[in-house]
């Protein structure tokens, strides 16, 4: 793990503290297994979860920490995974994933699905009193969910990747970035520079969980994803995406293929440009697919 940029998401539970699970219930669906589970992560706050395990004759499976988006749609969460969202392509990442024999966990980020209450903003300022972050309690979670994968016999625990889109897409390449036992990343409509998001005076467009005190005295979006190399990483996004100004992911993508072909494996990094905003399309998932069958 990377101290110096982990230790920028201010004060955090240790993170060697014992976790533990309790299944809520098991589903069988058409195409897959759910189970629902409450995870005891952080030792303050128990973490609803989702584990989506394929119909197929096999004891061990490639796995995805599928990593929910934000959107504003604080009552969603880890149903995103199951139930899709409005501006991600059908079927819901839980249908496309199974088919492709990829079992996957999805967690409620704090103040999402079952953990929502608290007004975004509100529990920023809170937290930051406390010397806390809220990125920074998202991130360990998320961390610590890895930690529950590799708990689970039914995990091949060399074969686990990260994905998301918009919040979680950030969070996939950051905890690729921090967390070597992951071995894919992908991400979806959320590549941006800061330092172009701040030329352009575009910071309002993400929310205030995004912002980390410090953060640019050290690491830049290049910085961070260089971490991740010489591990497979596809990023897709939107041109017309205001979120994630285009000027910023050309740099971006010229820095890592060069990163990339240092470390013999320029064909192991991919960032993808689509000509349209923030969503996921068919062409995106087709993508995300194929990368996730070739390298996982």
């Amino acid at each position: 793990m990377n101290q110096q940029l982990y230790s920028l998401l201010g004060d955090l539970p240790p993170l060697d503290r014992p976790i533990s699970a309790t299944t809520v219930y098991i589903k069988q669906q058409a195409n897959y297994t759910l189970e629902k589970l409450s995870l005891d992560l952080n030792g303050s706050e128990i973490v609803p979860a989702y584990f989506v395990k394929p119909n197929l004759e096999k004891e061990i499976f490639p796995t995805v920490l599928f990593c929910h988006s934000h959107g504003g749609k604080y009552h969603i969460g880890k149903d995103e995974l199951i139930y899709g969202n409005t501006y991600m392509f059908v079927p819901p990442y839980a249908e496309s994933l199974a088919a492709a024999g990829f079992a996957v966990l999805c967690i409620d980020s704090p103040i999402f699905g079952e953990r929502h209450g608290k007004a975004e903003l509100e529990y920023c300022k809170e937290l930051l009193w406390l010397g806390k972050t809220l990125w920074g309690l998202m991130v360990y979670d998320h961390l610590r969910a890895i930690d529950y994968l590799h708990s689970r016999e039914d995990v091949d625990k060399n074969r686990i990747a990260t994905l998301g889109m918009s919040m979680g897409s950030t969070m996939a390449w950051w905890l690729a970035a921090l967390d070597s036992r992951i071995a894919v990343c992908a991400d979806i409509c959320c590549m941006v520079d800061f330092h172009t998001l701040i030329e352009q005076q575009k910071l309002d467009g993400h929310g205030i969980y995004y912002y980390v005190p410090n953060l640019l005295k050290y690491f830049d979006t290049i910085s961070i994803n260089s971490l991740i190399a010489p591990r497979p990483h596809l990023s897709v996004n939107g041109t017309q995406d205001r979120l994630v100004p285009e000027e910023g992911m050309d740099k971006i993508d010229a820095a890592l293929k060069i990163i990339y072909a240092q470390k013999q494996a320029a064909d192991a990094w991919q960032l993808k440009k689509y000509p349209v905003g923030h969503v996921e399309t068919a062409e995106m998932r087709h993508d995300i697919m194929q990368f996730l069958q070739k390298w996982l």
